[in-house]
């Protein structure tokens, strides 16, 4: 029994640690992002990483997840004979929810397990410490250029996933359901106002600012040698998509009161 409570009071402790420590290391983060002088040529390799490369992993997810919730939205509103509601829920869906969420989860897994590798990688390599010898800054060097693309690049690639998301409902809805395409068009924008479109912009941008913190923090603290840096990005990925569902449910009651 006394065994149990130690184990339970040292991972107690471990988390707690390591929760004051990520809280840290953000706000020196978010601190840095006001210091100058500022790596402009850093930042556009950032946003080329972040955002250009990422193109391709958008529209596919985008495109399928839409079409794959038409299909099911198809199927369960024709049981009660009102196949004209599934445009308007799709188009809901896609901007409030499914575009934000799945576009952060799969940056999730490619970005932040990226930043998480190059970091861990450079802690490892002591190429951190020849920066602090160097008088340079980690924090400022390293994580500001990949906060601030993240913070830019996730709310345009949700904005993306959102047209994809249209055409994905009308792939399923128009050429296979048989639905009209004005019917489709006038229905999917029917329930969709700004207010819908700044909840997935906002949402995109906290989703951003999580992947990369964690994404960077982990690398930042990777120790071990190789296993440490293998690990890293696996814990980043894992940290960053459970911490975006919870994100999620709780900004979706805060701004739908």
């Amino acid at each position: 029994m006394l065994k149990s409570f130690t184990q339970i009071g040292a991972s107690l402790m471990e988390f707690f640690s390591q929760a004051g420590d990520f809280a840290v290391i953000s706000a020196r983060a978010l601190r840095a992002i006001l210091k100058r002088p500022f790596d402009f040529e850093n930042l556009m390799r950032q946003f080329v990483a972040i955002g250009v490369n990422s193109i391709p992993v958008v529209l596919l997810t985008g495109l399928a997840v839409s079409m794959v919730f038409a299909v099911q939205l198809a199927f369960g509103f024709k049981q009660f004979q009102a196949q004209g509601l599934a445009s308007s829920v799709e188009g809901l869906a896609v901007v409030r929810e499914l575009a934000p969420v799945i576009t952060g989860l799969m940056m999730s897994g490619r970005v932040g397990s990226a930043m998480a590798a190059e970091l861990g990688t450079m802690q490892v390599t002591e190429q951190i410490d020849a920066l602090e010898c160097l008088a340079t800054d980690p924090i400022h060097y390293l994580f500001v250029p990949r906060l601030l693309a993240a913070l830019v690049m996730l709310p345009l690639l949700t904005g993306l996933a959102i047209y994809v998301g249209y055409w994905g409902g009308y792939l399923i809805l128009v050429n296979v359901e048989g639905q009209s395409a004005y019917t489709f068009a006038h229905e999917f924008y029917k329930l969709i106002g700004t207010r819908d479109l700044r909840i997935a912009l906002t949402k995109a941008m906290v989703f951003g600012l999580i992947i990369a913190l964690v994404g960077c923090w982990r690398g930042y603290r990777t120790r071990g040698g190789a296993e440490g840096v293998g690990n890293a990005p696996t814990s980043s990925v894992v940290t960053s998509s459970l911490w975006i569902l919870v994100t999620d449910f709780f900004l979706t009651k805060l701004m739908l009161v």
